[in-house]
C-alpha cells in the first residue's frame, strides 16, 4: 500500500483493514465486459452528460441508509439516463454486496462498475462486472493488479487524488482515471482537486470526476475542467432517483438554454 496509514482518516483505515481480510474468489473469472467508453460516447451523441450513477445504500460520510430494492434503484437510474452504474460491494461500511451487483447487472444493459476496496488479485474473482475500481493509494502493485484485471476482461477505473498518484496511474498504463475530490485524510470534499489534477491528464485518457457533485453547477464546473463523465452517488440517492439522474445528465443543456 502506498499510503501512510497515519495520514488516512480512521473510517478509511477501518475499511482497509476489513478489505485485507475479505476472501477472494476460488476460480479465475473471464468477463465479457460492456464498453464504458462506448456508453459515454452514446450519451454524448445524444447531447447529454455521461453520468455514472451509484447504488450506495449508505457510507461513512452520509447519514442513514436507503433500503429500496437495489435493482429497482438501478433501473430507475437507467430510466433517468445514466450512462453506467456504480454498485457498492463493500458490506461492512457501505451496505453493499456482490449479490446486489449480480442482480443489477442482469437487470440492466449499461456498464456496471464494481465499487470496492480491492487490494489483492484473487479479490477480482469474486463477482463479474464490466469495470472494477482500483484506488492507487491503497494498492501495492498497481501495474500488476491493473494487468491482472484487464487480463480477465475487466475495464479498470484507477482512482487518484493528487498529481503523484496520477503519475503512478499513467505509468501503470491506466486508460480510465477517476479523480476523487474527497480527501481521504480528513474526508473533506474540494472540487478544486479535480481542476488542479486534471490539467496533467493526457487527452487519450478517459477522465471521471468523483465525489462532491451535488448540483447542476457542479456538473458544469467539472465538465469545464475536463471531465468526460461524473460519478455521482449521494446526490442521486437522496430523493427521487429518476429525476435526480435526469437533472444531472441535462445540466449542460440547461446551461445552453440559459445563455
Amino acid at each position: 500500500m502506498n499510503a501512510n496509514e497515519d495520514e488516512i482518516a480512521p473510517a478509511v483505515r477501518s475499511i482497509l483493514a476489513a478489505a485485507r481480510e475479505r476472501e477472494g474468489g476460488s476460480e479465475r473469472l473471464a468477463v465479457d465486459a460492456r464498453s464504458l467508453t462506448d456508453a459515454f460516447a452514446a450519451v454524448e451523441a445524444d447531447g447529454r452528460v455521461p453520468i455514472i450513477a451509484e447504488v450506495k445504500p449508505t457510507s461513512p460520510t452520509t447519514e442513514g441508509t436507503r433500503d429500496d430494492d437495489p435493482v429497482e434503484l438501478a433501473q430507475a437510474m437507467v430510466e433517468g439516463g445514466a450512462a453506467a452504474l456504480s454498485v457498492l460491494t463493500e458490506p461492512a461500511h457501505f451496505g453493499g454486496s456482490t449479490e446486489n451487483l449480480r442482480r443489477i447487472r442482469e437487470a440492466v444493459d449499461v456498464p456496471v462498475l464494481r465499487k470496492d476496496f480491492i487490494v489483492r488479485e484473487d479479490q477480482l474473482d469474486v463477482v463479474e462486472s464490466d469495470v472494477v475500481l482500483l484506488i492507487a493509494r491503497f494498492v501495492d502493485d498497481l501495474s500488476g493488479l491493473l494487468d491482472a484485471a484487464e487480463s480477465r476482461g475487466f475495464q479498470v477505473l484507477v482512482e487518484v487524488h493528487d498529481s503523484d498518484e496520477l503519475a503512478e496511474a499513467l505509468a501503470a498504463g491506466a486508460s480510465i482515471i477517476g479523480i476523487n475530490n474527497r480527501d481521504l485524510a480528513k474526508l473533506e470534499v474540494d472540487l478544486a482537486t479535480f481542476e488542479n489534477v486534471a490539467t496533467d491528464v493526457p487527452d487519450d485518457v478517459t477522465l471521471i470526476a468523483e465525489s462532491g457533485v451535488s448540483t447542476v453547477d457542479d456538473v458544469r464546473r467539472m465538465r469545464a475542467a475536463g471531465a468526460d463523465a461524473l460519478l455521482v452517488g449521494t446526490a442521486i440517492m437522496d430523493g427521487e432517483v429518476v429525476e435526480n439522474v435526469r437533472r444531472f445528465t441535462t445540466a449542460t443543456q440547461e446551461s445552453e438554454t440559459e445563455t
